[in-house]
């Protein structure tokens, strides 16, 4: 497995708000998806993109990103066609808020992990919304540790054996409830950190959240993850 990082200047034509650049980035991917017959399948289908994305950088103090200025979008895939699609193809693509520009890619090296940490918030969604009040913390970390090992097996096409330790410590690092927009509503997660302990497939699921990103809704901006290497 690889994980594949993606960064595409951009040229934005319209002025984005910080809190509706999730949902503008994640129009613009899927808009150029559309183009390929294969990649519009995917994006119709109930199962795992094993792609996710962060919001554009530079961040602006004022949380306006503006019209005519260029930022980055990073786009992470453990999907090698994905990857060479959102290089080759995705980078001449626009819509009414963005165009692309030029890109780079390049392969994250898989190295010992001592911790991954958010950088968009991490989603569980239950029956009822935001899993707080819903769900004991127990049941979160089983939940959590569930979506990796689901991710991998099926990526992998394998079976791997649940008995194992993901983390030493897991810390929540927001005070409140992070928000990103999505279709209309606002939806809740958390800025998580964990310390990956050394076991070998808790390394290899740490690695590849990378790629996929952590828990759910990870197409929409959610769960986009970096990493402090050992």
């Amino acid at each position: 497995m690889k994980v594949y990082e993606i960064s595409i200047l951009t040229f934005l034509m319209t002025n984005i708000e910080s809190n509706d650049a999730f949902v503008a980035i994640n129009r613009f991917i899927d808009s150029g998806l559309a183009q390929d017959k294969d990649f519009l399948e995917l994006h119709n289908q109930n199962k795992y993109k094993n792609y996710c994305f962060c919001s554009f950088y530079p961040l602006e103090k004022d949380k306006i990103y503006k019209s005519g200025q260029n930022y980055t979008i990073r786009i992470r895939t453990i999907d090698p066609n994905l990857a060479k699609y959102f290089q080759e193809k995705l980078v001449h693509f626009y819509n009414r808020d963005i165009k692309g520009l030029t890109s780079k890619i390049r392969i994250l090296p898989q190295k010992p992990i001592d911790q991954i940490y958010s950088l968009t918030p991490a989603v569980l969604k239950t029956e009822e919304g935001y899993w707080r009040n819903q769900v004991s913390l127990n049941e979160f970390e089983r939940r959590l540790k569930e979506n990796l090992i689901k991710k991998y097996n099926n990526i992998m096409d394998t079976n791997i054996d649940e008995n194992f330790q993901l983390y030493t410590s897991v810390e929540f690092t927001n005070r409140k409830p992070v928000a990103i927009n999505y279709k209309g509503r606002k939806i809740l997660g958390d800025k998580i950190k964990m310390h990956i302990s050394h076991d070998e497939t808790a390394q290899n699921l740490a690695y590849m959240s990378l790629g996929t990103g952590l828990l759910e809704m990870n197409s929409r901006g959610a769960g986009y993850m970096n990493v402090k290497w050992i």
